[in-house]
């Protein structure tokens, strides 16, 4: 990648995070692209180089993030078990980059409460599902390149493109909706290894989830 397309990948970013900040901190109707654009420390006309709306900058924080999984699933190695690179691909993703080092989130409580309130707004959703859809497009693709299937004719790529995402979004949804002090990145770590293990139902007495190593 080039220095002028790092650029431009860093300033996408950098909007839809200071988009993504300004919706949980204010409520999504409280904020302006103009805001969005003086947060990022660009001119609204940038903002608009890149994003139709608001809720579109948001939600490129999770299809950006897919894609980045897929372009490194591709660039995995061919002999790598599909789920080892899975996991691979997916975990990195969960890591924050620069733009939120930069300005990162300090009260969790209050952050996850105004996530709550985005994520039910109608054009959070509408955007997010558009996102989702194409993450799984491309994602499918990736999984047929590596498993010699077809992902317009056969089944298999497209399920574990859409198992993926849902271990994502069941991951993500687990840490608003609850107040386990387990964070993202754990959950989807044992999210993706159920996955992997065929999803075996829970073992109480075992203290693990299935497919997981052992906690103790």
């Amino acid at each position: 990648m080039g220095l002028r397309e790092e650029k431009k990948q860093a300033t996408r970013a950098a909007l839809s995070w200071a988009a993504t900040r300004l919706a949980v901190e204010r409520g999504f109707d409280n904020v302006l692209v103009e805001d969005i654009a003086a947060a990022a420390g660009v001119s609204p006309r940038t903002f608009n180089n890149y994003f139709g709306s608001k809720g579109e900058a948001i939600a490129a924080r999770h299809l950006d993030r897919c894609l980045a999984t897929v372009a490194e699933l591709r660039a995995r190695p061919a002999g790598e078990p599909l789920w080892e690179a899975l996991r691979a691909s997916v975990m990195p993703q969960t890591m924050p980059g620069p733009e939120v080092r930069a300005d990162p989130v300090t009260d969790r409580d209050r952050w996850v409460a105004g996530v709550r309130v985005m994520v039910s707004h109608p054009q959070h959703q509408a955007e997010f599902l558009r996102a989702a859809a194409r993450a799984e497009t491309e994602l499918a693709a990736a999984v047929a390149a590596r498993t010699g299937t077809d992902p317009e004719t056969d089944l298999y790529p497209k399920l574990v493109a859409a198992a993926v995402l849902a271990a994502v979004n069941a991951a993500t949804s687990h840490w608003i909706s609850t107040d386990a002090a387990t964070d993202v990145a754990a959950l989807l770590d044992e999210a993706i290894h159920c996955l992997a293990a065929g999803l075996p139902p829970p073992d109480p007495s075992s203290g693990s989830p299935p497919g997981h190593p052992s906690r103790g």
